[in-house]
């Protein structure tokens, strides 16, 4: 099938009602066509089972240049799975699109994918860190949320550590960055974090809690209230 033929999967389940509820919620000036995400789960799924690795890069490729909302979250939820070989193409794919991100849904469902193929090659956090030198604040932002996988492991390796300390580093540079989605990103990080290693976030806390916005602060300590000076 063409791409314009999986497009048309996707638009058989549009809800004008629901799209434009949608675009007033993301306020970003692209089309919504109102389908939700267990739709495009389905969708997504079957797909992933049909078509090869390259077939699969070429039609994300296609569905986000469409430049329609259910089109980029497709694309991305096609390439969002832990074992993918090769990968190297499906990796940048996903880095081409992070001067497209411009809204949080769009780009986490893009980061979501990402972390996929971060946790089956470290070695491209190399590439990530320069994302945290980035003018696009969005480009910024991705590089915690892409890196999240390192806050969930309850027996994380030595090198895991050490990949989580280097994300870590990266947050701690961003404090003084007042814009609210890096601050929430940061937040996020050391949240999620604070679940599996909770001395780490006290002690990035006891550093860097006051350079941070408060609500900030506050989500970050939120699982840590007994435990902050």
């Amino acid at each position: 099938m063409t791409p314009g033929a999986y497009l048309d999967q996707i638009k058989a389940h549009a809800n004008p009602e629901r799209a434009e509820q949608m675009a007033a919620y993301h306020k970003v000036d692209r089309a919504h066509l109102g389908v939700s995400n267990p739709i495009l789960n389905d969708l997504t799924k079957s797909w992933r089972q049909e078509l090869d690795v390259p077939a699969r890069v070429n039609l994300a490729d296609a569905l986000w240049q469409t430049n329609i909302h259910e089109g980029r979250l497709a694309a991305a939820k096609l390439l969002t799975q832990a074992r993918i070989r090769p990968d190297d193409a499906v990796w940048n794919l996903l880095q081409s699109w992070l001067p497209d991100f411009d809204a949080w849904a769009v780009a986490d469902h893009a980061c979501m994918a990402m972390q996929k193929r971060l946790s089956a090659d470290p070695a491209r956090l190399d590439q990530v860190e320069a994302w945290t030198q980035s003018d696009h604040m969005w480009t910024r932002r991705a590089a915690l949320v892409a890196t999240l996988p390192w806050t969930k492991q309850n027996h994380p390796k030595p090198d895991d550590l050490i990949h989580r300390d280097r994300v870590l580093g990266w947050a701690a540079g961003y404090v003084p960055d007042r814009d609210w989605f890096i601050q929430k990103a940061i937040a996020w990080w050391l949240r999620e974090l604070s679940k599996h290693d909770a001395a780490r976030v006290i002690a990035f806390l006891e550093k860097h809690g006051e350079a941070m916005k408060p609500f900030a602060r506050r989500e970050a300590g939120k699982y840590l209230k007994d435990q902050l000076a």
